[in-house]
């Protein structure tokens, strides 16, 4: 393959044309031959995949892919590729479910499988959502804002008309009725709707009962499409659904306060609202859970990522760092309850602090830490470092 590219290289450097369906067919040739002998290579295979799919051998690919799941068909990242080229590549979900499907058959305990299936149809509904949007057939059925709906401190600009398709071609505007049906019926469907996304969660939690790192990582993955209009109906089910199978789960929990401020910016006018009910949902949270540590430390993630905004309304700012001065408390708390060595987790959380730039909490816990794991090594590093920086702002001053 590497000499291969090189002679490509050559040739074109030398303005030489040269055809390169001979080196092609002579590399998959070779990739063939490879595969047969040491057919339980799974990297072997995947460099025959990925060189077949850039040269865009899309029917060798197929029957690469066919032999490949055939001898191994217990391996779930060769179902998820499959199933992911057939979604990218070729545009074929009916394919792509196919390949998910089977491969659940064969691959029921693979929790990454479950997971992929569900971000599949995400991407699929996401794809067919930008669509909607780009073709204009969301806002074509909304109603018209008045025309007088402008504030007087805008009266003094100049309104231009909106033109619409229909105004370009009056046919369009035809048997609107029509559809107005199929749409409606278009966003019932179950395509659209997050019925499949539901059904797929349901169908992993009955396999992995009990499993609350499995519920989370559904949540947290429905949480990166904020895009799509059905994600948050999703997200009830899931937070409904786990908050009644584990009422005491901490993980749970955290999905929980979470969920109420889930797509809100901390800027717009609806997170104080939000934050509010995620606050209240907290203080009912820890007072039913045992063990509290795991939620405290997501909790304080969580704060601290709203932190990080520079245009934090100061009132909201100020909750939020009251707080998680008091989940800091109740952290330290547990930690010397817990006993053991838990220096590192100390220090992991100042590294957390320090990076936020919240100075006001670094100090404070510092000194508990060295107190309570004095010999920890990495806490020793980071006060050094600490102390290294501060003397290089006096120097610089």
């Amino acid at each position: 393959m590497n000499l291969e590219s090189l002679r490509r290289k050559r040739a074109r450097r030398l303005g030489v044309k040269v055809t390169a369906h001979a080196g092609q067919r002579r590399i998959l040739f070779v990739l063939d031959r490879a595969t047969r002998k040491f057919y339980g290579d799974i990297a072997l295979w995947m460099q025959y995949i990925v060189y077949a799919r850039k040269q865009k051998a899309h029917k060798k690919l197929a029957q690469i892919l066919t032999s490949v799941l055939r001898l191994h068909p217990t391996k779930p990242e060769l179902w998820i590729y499959a199933a992911n080229y057939a979604m990218e590549a070729e545009g074929n979900m009916t394919e792509a479910r196919s390949y998910m499907q089977r491969g659940l058959r064969f691959c029921k305990q693979s929790k990454d499988l479950w997971i992929e299936y569900a971000k599949l149809e995400m991407i699929y509904i996401a794809k067919i959502a930008g669509r909607r949007r780009i073709l204009g057939l969301d806002e074509r059925h909304s109603q018209n804002p008045p025309a007088n709906a402008s504030d007087e401190a805008d009266a003094d600009v100049v309104t231009l008309p909106m033109i619409t398709a229909e105004d370009i071609n009056p046919d369009l505007a035809q048997d609107d009725s029509v559809d107005e049906v199929v749409l409606q019926n278009l966003n019932s469907t179950p395509a659209l709707s997050g019925a499949i996304p539901i059904a797929i969660f349901d169908a992993a939690m009955q396999q992995f009962p009990e499993d609350d790192l499995l519920g989370e990582r559904f949540f947290d993955m429905i949480v990166g499409f904020g895009d799509v209009p059905c994600y948050k109906k999703i997200l009830e089910h899931i937070v409904d659904a786990l908050s009644a199978a584990m009422p005491t789960s901490p993980t749970v929990a955290s999905c929980y306060v979470r969920h109420p401020v889930v797509g809100i910016k901390a800027t717009a006018p609806e997170f104080p609202r939000g934050l509010g009910v995620a606050l209240d949902r907290l203080d009912s949270s820890a007072q039913k859970i045992h063990q509290r540590l795991p939620l405290l430390k997501r909790t304080i993630d969580w704060l601290l990522s709203f932190l990080e905004g520079l245009e934090l309304d100061r009132d909201i700012r100020k909750v939020l760092l009251v707080t998680l001065k008091n989940t800091l408390s109740q952290l330290q708390m547990e930690l010397e309850h817990k006993g053991g060595e838990k220096g590192d987790e100390a220090a992991e959380l100042l590294e957390k602090l320090q990076d936020k730039r919240l100075q006001q909490f670094v100090g404070p816990t510092m000194a508990w830490a060295l107190r309570t794991w004095g010999t920890n090594t990495r806490l020793l590093t980071f006060q050094e470092a600490g102390v290294a920086v501060a003397r290089k702002e006096d120097s610089d001053q």
